[in-house]
């Protein structure tokens, strides 16, 4: 941004960025999630990788505002697809028993990939990380060849049975409640990564940290907290054979994890700042969990709508959250204002958990009708 001219206003000018990055990924979470159950898990995986690889690589040569936000939608509306279909791929092959394990690796992975672009761009030119971002992305579409198509899909394709009808989410108060509720479980791992992370250096000040901190290292940090947080919710998950409880405890953890951030002392050195930082990531890591949960809440005919749209409205929750965090700063001041969110978020995440259903090594050969 100050390459494009915008210093001094970086903060404002990125939440502008930020959100309409968030856009694309609510419009790409619907479009891509239709097009899953319509069309083929596999078409999505493949079309939603390509369409984000060429918007990185083109993020490389933008010099104005207007082509950097055109190409962060575009890379939003792409981004949007693959974990969903990816994670709905994974949980209808895998036999029941396994699925958990599957779609842990699927996320845990994919979320490396934060941690290698926190160091990337403590490395490279600006630039020079888009063109590494985009020819990676490339280098994963000649890995993804060898994947099958779901067996599911095939036979639910196969029976003439609607399928991917979004709006049939809101038509009905037991699937609404079921889509609502997997959204707002997951909205504390975003209010982790949009606001405290986000916003870490403002943080650091304000709590009297001594040395600097920057947003690109505590997303590294945090990144490298979540993929162990995703592996071991989702080993703990397989362990005690439950989804929701496994949830639960993360999201008890991770309120724990938000005192310990924002009720850093002054004086406090930027290893220990760091340290909370990855502690956020770990006890926000049961993202895995709640997809495979929102994945199996639903019959086949809608699976890849849904957890393709979860995780993108999950995301999107950031824009309220950030707004409502914005509009009580000046009033409460940062620290204060972060409590009350993240309070009002925890105990809504709790009681929304607290109405879904167990999925552990539920049968997912089934419709909705």
């Amino acid at each position: 941004l100050r390459d494009l001219g915008y210093a001094g206003r970086e903060l404002e000018v990125g939440a502008i960025l930020h959100n309409i990055q968030v856009a694309g990924l609510l419009l790409g979470g619907v479009l891509w999630g239709v097009l899953a159950d319509k069309k083929g898990r596999l078409s999505v995986l493949f079309a939603s990788i390509f369409l984000y690889s060429v918007a990185n690589f083109l993020n490389a040569y933008v010099s104005t505002f207007t082509e950097y936000a055109f190409l962060r939608f575009f890379g939003g509306l792409g981004l949007a697809g693959e974990l969903g279909a990816g994670i709905t791929l994974v949980a209808e092959i895998l036999p029941k028993h396994q699925r958990g394990i599957g779609t842990m690796l699927v996320a845990s992975i994919g979320v490396m990939g934060a941690v290698v672009g926190g160091w990337v761009a403590q490395i490279c030119p600006w630039r020079t990380a888009y063109l590494i971002g985009g020819i990676l992305g490339f280098g994963l579409l000649l890995l993804r060849i060898g994947v099958v198509e779901s067996g599911l899909f095939e036979h639910t394709k196969s029976s003439g049975h609607e399928r991917g009808d979004f709006f049939s989410l809101f038509t009905r108060r037991d699937r609404f409640r079921r889509f609502s509720n997997c959204v707002v479980a997951g909205l504390p791992i975003w209010f982790n990564i949009g606001i405290l992370i986000a916003y870490a250096p403002e943080f650091a000040h304000e709590l009297g940290v001594i040395g600097p901190v920057t947003t690109a290292k505590a997303v590294m940090i945090q990144y490298a907290g979540f993929v162990v947080g995703d592996l071991g919710s989702g080993v703990f998950s397989q362990w005690i054979k439950s989804r929701n409880k496994a949830v639960k405890i993360f999201l008890i953890l991770n309120a724990v994890s938000v005192l310990l951030y924002l009720g850093a002392t002054p004086g406090k050195s930027v290893d220990w700042f760091y340290a909370f930082c990855f502690c956020l990531g770990f006890t926000g890591g049961y993202w895995a969990v709640i997809i495979t949960m929102a994945a199996e809440q639903f019959g086949t005919n809608l699976r890849g709508t849904v957890a393709t749209s979860v995780p993108n409205f999950i995301r999107g929750g950031l824009i309220p959250m950030s707004a409502l965090f914005l509009a009580l700063k000046p009033v409460f001041g940062l620290v204060s204002a972060a409590y009350i969110v993240s309070g009002l978020i925890t105990v809504a995440a709790l009681f929304a958990l607290k109405f879904l259903g167990e999925t552990f090594g539920k049968d997912l050969n089934h419709l909705e009708t």
